[in-house]
């Protein structure tokens, strides 16, 4: 079935629904129309998922904090002298509970969530009264896109605020505190590790089974099947069943339509461009399964901000954070996504420093043309890239590994990235440290480098990382040594969460 979006996607330009809350987790729109009388037609359906959609630019998450911060955090930039102190405490590990972007991040996600069991409350009324088959059928699809929703945020808050799942101790970690209803009042308590996870998939379940293949299609503004298979693929590759991880990603990667395939950056898509570098410049391309979908008067936040800062005097440059080298020193001569990721430009600090600056993010070129507005790109955070990479790891770390699979698809992703030559062959002794090397080439400044320290632990280069000063890097915070058991691979749950009214939330260790 096929359906046509145009109304809602003119709603998703137009709408934003907005809500006030004291606590993250008690969540109610604001409105005058009484909870029972809400979301009563079609129409209203369809209008409260579009505020679905609108909550998900919001800058503390995907076009803001819950992307750039893991990886500022980790060891992917410098912070420079002259910078700002923008997330500072993330880069010098003293993040505290009452940090705004903490408290941001958790309560965007809870947002996303009391909006999605707000329409599920609802929806099933809605349904009785609908008599019309298209009609039934497109609420169908829409139900399923509000299990995904839903499955995702829980998914960001396991992976910020959760220790890295493993199946012997799930069930005596921390989890989420799962708000499942709305209207119902529910106790403020975090659940197992281990019940966490199940209901994240069993949201995924759900939304597999009323979404339908036909609507998967690249660069999609909305939840799709494909991309609920593709958020499954990530949390089975969390959750150590690589099994799970190959079965979900292959769903993906050869799909029946062959919707997605991989954008190339050794092929020209324009006289100056490469699909690659279109992708990142326009914000469309035959690999973004999901992108968080912005129009000129409706975006969020702007990701490249810290990297540039073109906008202090749209003369020079003044980034407050500056590539690693040892990231940059990853890049071959014939790997193209060195150019469509990094740009080499003379600072307009005192120190004059020139250095390579990440340009991944320099904006929509749309955007900057038509609004002077610079900076802003589409998020995407599922991409087939990262499936290939979901694959290729959950091979190698299967009861009985595959390298050759597994070696099979880091060539595929990399054939796609290279001029010439760039492939590699996969063993025992080495897949984990190169899966881990293209993940940083491949998926940079795209959130996933924190938790993927924390997951791999101490298989990877001992566990943590190790800062060294390069050039002009900020002093405090150049030669931080960071364990593999360090509390701050958990962020803190907010304070303000814990000392609710008839809040009986537990901390982290990084609370304490």
């Amino acid at each position: 079935m096929n359906k046509i979006y145009s109304l809602k996607s003119f709603l998703v330009a137009g709408v934003i629904a907005l809500f006030s809350f004291t606590s993250c987790l008690d969540v109610e729109p604001e409105s005058a129309i009484p909870t029972d009388e809400a979301m009563a037609t079609y129409e209203d359906a369809e209008q409260t998922l579009t505020g679905i959609y609108a909550l998900l630019k919001s800058s503390a998450l995907y076009s803001g904090y819950l992307t750039l911060l893991p990886d500022i955090q980790a060891d992917m930039v410098y912070a420079i002298d002259g910078y700002s102190n923008t997330f500072g405490s993330f880069w010098q590990w003293q993040v505290r509970p009452t940090a705004s972007e903490i408290e941001a991040v958790y309560a965007a996600l809870y947002q996303v969530i009391a909006s999605c069991n707000f329409y599920l409350e609802k929806i099933d009324a809605v349904m009785a009264d609908q008599v019309v088959e298209e009609r039934i059928l497109t609420l169908e699809q829409y139900t399923g896109e509000v299990y995904t929703i839903r499955a995702m945020a829980y998914s960001e808050l396991l992976k910020c605020f959760c220790k890295a799942y493993d199946p012997a101790t799930a069930e005596q970690e921390l989890g989420v505190v799962l708000r499942k209803g709305y209207s119902v009042p529910e106790k403020a308590v975090r659940a197992s590790l281990k019940e966490s996870y199940a209901f994240v998939l069993e949201d995924l379940k759900k939304a597999e089974e009323l979404l339908d293949t036909d609507n998967d299609q690249y660069s999609s503004a909305f939840m799709t099947q494909a991309v609920a298979y593709a958020l499954h693929a990530r949390v089975a590759l969390y959750m150590q069943d690589w099994e799970g991880a190959v079965k979900y990603s292959s769903l993906v990667i050869d799909h029946p339509n062959g919707a997605y395939s991989l954008s190339p950056a050794n092929s020209l898509y324009t006289s100056d461009m490469t699909y690659f570098d279109y992708m990142w410049n326009y914000d469309v391309g035959t690999e973004i399964i999901w992108r968080v979908g912005f129009t000129a008067t409706s975006f969020g936040g702007a990701l490249g901000s810290v990297f540039l800062n073109f906008t202090k005097d749209y003369a020079y440059y003044y980034p407050d954070y500056v590539p690693a080298q040892w990231v940059i020193d990853l890049y071959d001569a014939s790997d193209m996504r060195y150019g469509s990721y990094f740009y080499e430009l003379q600072t307009g600090h005192d120190h004059q420093l020139t250095w390579p600056l990440l340009v991944k993010y320099y904006g929509n070129q749309d955007l900057i043309s038509q609004s002077l507005v610079y900076h802003v790109n589409m998020p995407k955070p599922f991409r087939l890239a990262e499936q290939y990479l979901i694959r290729a790891e959950a091979y190698c770390r299967q009861a009985k590994p595959d390298f050759v699979a597994a070696s099979r698809d880091m060539n595929t992703l990399r054939a796609a990235r290279y001029t010439s030559g760039g492939s590699l062959s996969l063993s025992e002794d080495d897949f984990l440290q190169k899966i881990a090397e293209e993940r940083v080439r491949e998926l940079y400044m795209e959130g996933f480098r924190l938790h993927d320290l924390k997951r791999w632990g101490t298989l990877y280069n001992g566990g943590g990382f190790e800062r060294t000063p390069q050039m002009h890097s900020l002093k405090e915070g150049s030669s931080l040594r960071i364990t593999a058991d360090n509390p701050l691979f958990v962020w803190p749950i907010p304070q303000h969460e814990i000392e609710s009214p008839g809040s009986e939330v537990v901390g982290n260790e990084s609370n304490k």
